[in-house]
């Protein structure tokens, strides 16, 4: 069956009927099934399939049975395992079956984990007392308010027919259209991720630009989402609702975003999400209110040691993004303009830990225009999909697909002993308090601090390099804590991402220098172990301290037997990096240059030298045996003919 595209590609929605032994379950699938009450019916009625044309959705619906007897018990969880909506029942006539929703029933949906839309029926509504009738608004108050999964309550026979097709509308209808992503009960108003969405299609729809949708912005937008014009008096009617409810939602323009979302707003209070959720996946819109996977083009990386940059076409968008929030012309971004920049997206992706305090502030602490182009790129580096779905939210019109580009693999940069990237990752590792962080900091041109705070976890900084002769590249270092180096290193493709590794250690303390010693060498025998040879670079830090004199004499010695640079010696506390960040670019961009020569790579390339000999041999050697041949040949014919 084909997915449905409206739905977020449901093929079909499966209902689970659970509750007590003899509240009414078996009876109303045979209702909804036949249309009409069953003298008898069996104790689990089989898997039951609806047809597609039963509900205006025209999606097949899947009700299945489960029995109440406790030696059956495993197979009843397992399909509420399954489930996408449950139905509870209870008997209308028996007030102890009701007490056990919330005694027995939810608890029990709590401790499987099942996480779906409940529908609570009450069944034999025409077996109830009617002199004993006690409301079910009344009954279910207290109910509603324990169980928030609970999206309708309902009473039902299947005796009569009454409200039966109802119950499983409503069950379906809570999985295609679900209220709980767009309407917050607690503060009875729309969510935030709702009104940024909503945000996002004012602006896509607001063709001119003056925050106010008009007659032809407001018909188009009709069209678009219902293929149905609006008349006139149809839009005047609206505009005069919302204008009582919301005297800001219209003005001589048109209507507003307030009015935009009160209308919106009204479909939900009246029971129809449905409205609300064909205006989202119009616009591409999942059930999490994020932009579904096929809008989002990312290009495929073939292999683990490629990366995903921005196109030149998205850096001037993001450029010209950057010009127009920046309205005091200051180039640098208040929190608050930042904030504007990501209204019309599920939320800003920069609030996560990985993109806190990466880029370059100003001495306000405001976000720069290196720091922001930096930002996209590191977020590109780490996530192109969250990158390529934040442009969109953000405004890119373009095609999704040329906003982004795969690298070439840097097993090929290697060989061809140049590269075409524009956005390096550095790996820093390295013991505690040997500088690491210092040298991530100079690179966001922060002051140096004497305040020690041991990294716990990976760190990310950004920033662009100007090069000899204008060009720019992004340089990206992660700082990797000298506590989780071994668990890094047991991933085998850790290395594949990594453009640059350096080694940090504290000039003037020797177990520094022998733990930075022994990191080099365990990266470069995984590099040698997995293919991911990355070219390395020592850096002696803190060189205002004295020095350790025999760290000065073993690091020259191992740079030296290992075939890479000798140690950049920098000294952040006085500002002296010794232009350390254009020579990691310069490494990044001489991918053959700096590896190390492990004992592994040296037996390795000397069997390669030896098999390549090899081959030499027997080429010269058969070369000589066929001119041999030859000449034995034509030694032959010479004697016959003379013969």
């Amino acid at each position: 069956m084909a997915n449905h595209p409206s739905f977020g590609g449901r093929s079909g929605v499966r209902v689970v009927v659970a509750g007590d032994r003899a509240t009414g379950k078996s009876s109303l699938i045979a209702a909804i099934a036949t249309e009409s009450f069953p003298e008898s019916v069996t104790p689990v009625i089989p898997p039951t399939l609806l047809p597609p044309d039963l509900y205006p959705d025209n999606v097949p619906l899947t009700v299945i049975d489960t029995p109440s007897s406790l030696d059956k018990q495993s197979k009843r969880n397992e399909e509420l395992k399954r489930a996408d909506a449950v139905v509870l029942t209870y008997a209308c006539n028996d007030t102890a079956s009701f007490s056990r929703l919330s005694s027995y029933w939810f608890p029990e949906l709590q401790k499987l984990e099942v996480k779906v839309p409940v529908v609570v029926v009450g069944c034999k509504l025409d077996l109830r007392d009617e002199s004993q009738q006690v409301s079910l608004e009344r009954l279910m108050t207290q109910l509603l308010q324990q169980f928030k999964e609970i999206v309708t309550c309902i009473e039902c026979s299947a005796a009569t027919q009454y409200q039966v097709p109802e119950v499983f509308y409503f069950a379906q209808k809570a999985v295609l259209h679900p209220v709980d992503p767009l309407y917050d009960i607690g503060s009875q108003a729309l969510t935030d991720r709702c009104v940024r969405a909503l945000r996002r299609i004012f602006v896509l729809c607001d063709r001119d630009m003056d925050e106010a949708l008009n007659e032809a912005e407001l018909n188009d937008f009709q069209v678009r989402c219902f293929n149905v014009p609006l008349q006139s008096s149809e839009i005047a009617g609206v505009k005069s609702v919302v204008q009582q409810k919301v005297p800001e939602g219209v003005n001589s323009l048109g209507l507003t975003f307030p009015g935009f979302i009160c209308v919106h707003n009204m479909f939900l209070k009246k029971g129809r999400p449905e409205t609300l959720w064909a205006v989202l996946r119009n616009f591409g819109y999942d059930n999490d209110l994020k932009l579904k996977d096929d809008c989002l083009p990312v290009p495929s990386k073939h292999a683990l040691d490629q990366s995903v940059e921005l196109t030149g076409e998205a850096v001037e968008f993001l450029n010209g993004i950057f010009r127009l929030l920046d309205t005091d012309k200051d180039r640098a971004l208040r929190p608050a303009e930042v904030d504007k920049l990501f209204c019309t997206a599920p939320e800003s992706p920069w609030n996560d830990a990985l993109y806190k305090d990466a880029a370059e502030m100003n001495d306000m602490g405001y976000l720069s225009l290196n720091g922001f182009l930096s930002q996209w790129a590191l977020m590109t580096l780490l996530d192109p999909l969250c990158s390529l779905a934040n442009l969109i939210y953000i405004g890119y019109s373009g095609n999704p697909a040329a906003a982004l580009r795969v690298t070439r693999r840097r097993a090929v940069d290697r060989k061809k002993q140049a590269t075409e990237r524009n956005v390096f990752q550095c790996y820093v590792f390295g013991s505690k308090s040997s500088g690491k962080s210092a040298l991530l900091d100079s690179l966001l041109g922060r002051p140096f601090s004497n305040n020690y705070i041991p990294s716990t976890v990976e760190r990310f900084a950004v920033n662009f390099i100007e090069l000899i002769g204008g060009a720019r590249k992004t340089l990206v270092l992660r700082e990797i804590p000298e506590s989780k180096v071994s668990n890094v290193l047991s991933k085998k493709d850790y290395l594949a991402a990594c453009d640059v590794a350096v080694f940090v250690y504290d000039s003037s303390d020797e177990l520094s220098w022998k733990k930075s010693r022994d990191l080099l060498e365990k990266v470069a025998r995984q590099g040698d172990l997995t293919g991911y040879r990355v070219p390395c670079l020592l850096i002696a830090a803190k060189d205002d301290l004295t020095p350790y004199l025999r760290a000065v004499q073993d690091s020259v010695k191992v740079t030296q037997e290992l075939g890479i640079e000798a140690p950049i010696h920098v000294s952040m506390k006085l500002g002296d990096s010794s232009n350390v960040y254009n020579k990691i670019v310069h490494a990044a961009e001489h991918p053959h240059l700096s590896i190390p020569e492990t004992e592994i790579g040296k037996k390795r390339k000397q069997y390669h030298r030896l098999l390549q000999n090899s081959l030499v041999f027997a080429s010269v050697g058969t070369a000589m045996a066929v001119v041999g041949l030859a000449a034995c040949r034509a030694y032959a014919v010479k004697k016959n003919s003379s013969g």
